[in-house]
């Protein structure tokens, strides 16, 4: 403690009460911060219904069209992805001078910005102010998307990390859900308020989430890395629930120090170039290796965008108009955003129940099975077989075959929400020690955010009629990528349920993905690495974090 004698700090005897009981009060503030997914999903959906407003395509394209060229939908759509990339690298970086609930702030001060350019988007002109919007707005989701994960891993109680990670999934889509609300009411509108309204709308998602994290703490792991214990034990406290002299405040403040200092000593203090460059020290079979963390959460959202679940959302509405054998595809994707809705629920409970690997697992294979089904029905009796009507367009032969094709969506986007939509973001925001987590988060977020671009930028391309026009195969894609992440959660994903973000550090230095559920602590993370005294955590300890905390 700077200016005074470090105090000695109680180390709790028993490893399974280093964290306080969970309050109501400790368990609201946490969830807050999820409410940064009712913008991040907002924002996904919201464009689906935009690139379909007749009087939005006409100030794109022209009065006389009645569609976009894909190369437009391409450019509109991943252009936020794009810029969502490079703000979650950039997060990382300014998370660590700053702080995490300040770096969410100014995420969504970017976005704001980025919702007024976007405004500008009208007759006269053209393209130009709602691609600028959107990237610049991107930059902010950035932000928003990666930290907002990380602040809320390093302040969640362990025995309901999982559930209240899920929450900010299930933000997400709760997000999209209104996006399709307004989108659906807006449509038939005969000026630009019909593509206006739902943009303005993004405005205040991001006014709420700046003016409430203004109220709540930072993150203890955060202070406790920059060297200031005192702020440490007192955001844990107001975090917890707890007064700042309680037992369990000192026993998990002392589990966090000592991780601090063990992490130091594998990972030293280095410049910024060498602080990027400890995420990727150590070799793939070196259990306490920081490349194979990275390797595993990058990856880990690579795997969630090859599901496909972004094409539903991104390009419903333009692949089931092209069926003919739907009415109100609107109604449709309001229909799969629901579903959406009510299945992520689900993991609130599965995630602790069952663990993370699990859910993952068998996730992963309710998604394979239904993109195959989605595809087979096509390719055989479905979708990809069409007529000509009476008036010249192109409908199905078996509306009943794409019904079923319709329905099997449904259960896929089930399996997704229920299991990979929450899995992957809460083990992200797990796997990394201290040292690296902020820049370990970021990095495994802009690969979500480059794969989602990349799929973004392609699949108009795969299931254009004048390019690819893949049509139901375009499922058979879909249905392999989710076949390998299917072999990739048997591999590589390790269970961590249970664990306190310490106790998962050495749980992946001394297991292997398939045998970590089996892995279980016998003592603190503070007694396994000598740091006590007895019972009492060493005053040098406290001091040398401190003092390092301030040049880290």
């Amino acid at each position: 403690m700077p200016g005074g004698a470090a105090p000695r700090l109680s180390v709790a005897a028993d490893v399974n009460h280093i964290e306080a009981p969970v309050t109501w009060k400790a368990y609201l503030i946490c969830a807050f911060a999820s409410f940064g997914g009712i913008f991040f999903g907002y924002d996904s959906g919201y464009i689906n219904g935009c690139l379909n407003s007749a009087v939005f395509i006409h100030i794109v394209e022209g009065p006389d069209v009645d569609a976009l060229a894909s190369s437009r939908q391409s450019l509109i759509v991943s252009i936020l992805s794009a810029g969502t990339f490079f703000g979650a690298i950039l997060g990382g970086d300014v998370a660590e001078m700053i702080g995490r609930k300040w770096t969410v702030i100014m995420g969504c001060l970017i976005y704001m910005v980025g919702v007024v350019v976007q405004m500008i988007t009208g007759p006269g002109h053209g393209l130009g102010p709602i691609v600028a919007g959107r990237l610049i707005a991107g930059v902010g989701v950035g932000f928003e998307s990666a930290i907002v994960i990380l602040y809320m891993s390093e302040i969640c109680p362990r025995k309901v990390r999982g559930a209240l990670v899920a929450g900010y999934q299930f933000c997400i889509t709760i997000g999209i859900l209104l996006a399709s609300c307004v989108v659906y009411a807006t449509q038939d509108r005969p000026d630009t308020s019909s593509y206006r309204i739902p943009i303005a709308i993004q405005f205040a998602w991001a006014l709420i989430l700046g003016i409430g994290l203004m109220f709540l703490p930072d993150s203890p792991r955060y202070f406790v890395k920059r060297g200031n214990i005192e702020a440490a034990r007192s955001a844990l406290a107001r975090l917890r629930g707890q007064p700042i002299e309680s037992e369990y405040i000192q026993a998990e403040v002392s589990e966090i120090i000592a991780n601090e200092e063990y992490e130091r000593q594998l990972i030293p203090a280095t410049s910024w170039f060498g602080s990027w460059m400890n995420c990727f020290k150590g070799g793939l079979t070196n259990q306490k290796s920081n490349l194979r963390r990275t390797i595993l959460g990058t990856s880990m959202q690579m795997m969630q965008q090859w599901t496909g679940v972004n094409f539903i959302f991104y390009y419903s509405t333009p692949f089931l108009q092209s069926t003919g054998a739907i009415s109100n595809t609107f109604l449709i994707s309001l229909i799969f955003t629901l579903v959406n809705v009510c299945s992520t629920p689900i993991s609130f409970y599965t995630v602790e129940k069952w663990g993370r690997r699990s859910i993952l697992l068998w996730g992963a294979l309710g998604m394979l099975i239904c993109q195959f089904l989605v595809a087979i029905i096509g390719v055989t009796v479905g979708f990809n077989h069409t007529h000509l009507n009476a008036d010249g367009d192109s409908i199905a032969n078996n509306i009943s075959a794409v019904n079923a094709q319709i329905a099997f969506i449904a259960i896929f986007i089930f399996f997704f929400a229920s299991t990979w939509g929450p899995g992957a973001w809460i083990v992200i925001g797990e796997i990394f020690p201290l040292p690296i987590r902020a820049r370990g988060v970021g990095l495994s977020t802009a690969s979500n955010w480059l794969w989602n671009t990349i799929i973004a930028v392609i699949t108009p391309y795969m299931v254009g009629e004048d390019e690819g026009n893949l049509k139901s195969s375009v499922f058979f894609v879909w249905g392999g990528l989710c076949t390998c992440a299917f072999v990739y959660t048997y591999f590589l994903v390790p269970e961590t349920k249970g664990l306190s973000l310490e106790q998962v550090d050495k749980m992946m230095e001394e297991t292997t993905p398939r045998t970590s559920a089996k892995w279980k602590p016998s003592k603190t993370f503070a007694e396994a690495m000598g740091k006590t005294e007895d019972g009492k955590l060493d005053t040098q300890l406290v001091s040398d974090v401190e003092r390092k905390g301030s040049i880290y």
